[in-house]
């Protein structure tokens, strides 16, 4: 495996699995070794097989990303393993539904612990290191809905738009260290969180559950979800010194998503 990013090291958080696992492939793909972070190790040991199997160097981790603790032992496993840290790519995230009356407290919290708190906390632990890479990256993993919100996503869309707003913050301040951070908002993509939200939503059938995952892509313009693999290509480019000009922005990989506005044109007679 060589490519853009020949010789660089990338933690992956949320790797083990849905966008993470595919910006970790991606990033093996272009030549980087790869953590792979996950809350399951069997599920990140998976990923790493396969990335070796095609070529790559990978190790597997996991933990609770909300945990400070799991961030400390991941950015010194991933230096132990490959001597260095490049990039960051930060993808865990949990879906909770419900408004601000039916969200409870604790699902609140717990929201923020994990799609907001776990990025500051891997920040905190990596960015020392990424900063002595000469070309040091961070891509955090936002959402559509930092932008335009669904109904009953509150705590959801909220810990979206924190994610862009730390990304503009984190690039400002990172900048004088040759450090870039940007974020990416995906649309619907095809993955495990995805599926899962097709089954609550429909009588849980793989049949059923396809039906939905098509009627959720025809809201994009190009009529369908994305792949992992689509979402992680995007990741690596951001992550490598290509993108050497590009920092503190959300780049949408939504598929038109958000290009169309509800109200259409009558048909001609």
């Amino acid at each position: 495996m060589s490519g853009e990013n020949e010789g660089r090291v990338a933690l992956v958080t949320g790797g083990s699995s849905g966008i993470g696992a595919g910006a970790a492939y991606s990033l093996a793909e272009q030549g980087a070794a790869v953590a792979v972070h996950g809350i399951d190790l069997a599920e990140a040991e998976t990923v790493v097989a396969e990335i070796r199997a095609r070529g790559g160097r990978a190790i597997a981790l996991a933990g609770p990303i909300q945990d400070a603790r799991t961030s400390v032992d991941a950015v010194a496993a991933t230096l132990e393993a490959f001597g260095r840290l490049d990039i960051l790519v930060t993808s865990a995230g949990i879906q909770r539904y419900g408004d601000a009356v039916s969200t409870d407290e604790s699902t609140w919290d717990e929201v923020f612990a994990v799609n907001a708190k776990g990025v500051y906390l891997a920040a905190h632990a990596a960015l020392p290191h990424i900063r002595q890479s000469p070309a040091g990256s961070v891509v955090i993993v936002a959402s559509v809905q930092a932008a335009a919100s669904q109904a009953n996503v509150v705590a959801y869309t909220a810990s979206k738009g924190a994610l862009v707003a730390m990304t503009r913050g984190m690039a400002i301040d990172e900048a004088g260290y040759g450090v870039r951070v940007n974020s990416l908002s995906p649309g619907s993509v095809d993955t495990p969180m995805l599926r899962h939200s097709a089954a609550m939503f429909s009588d849980g059938t793989p049949e059923a559950v396809e039906r939905t995952v098509a009627n959720w892509g025809s809201a994009h313009a190009l009529g369908r979800v994305a792949t992992i693999d689509e979402v992680g290509a995007v990741i690596s480019f951001l992550a490598s010194p290509r993108a050497s000009f590009v920092t503190g922005t959300d780049i949408r990989v939504d598929g038109g998503l958000l290009a169309r506005i509800a109200a259409a044109l009558p048909d001609k007679d």
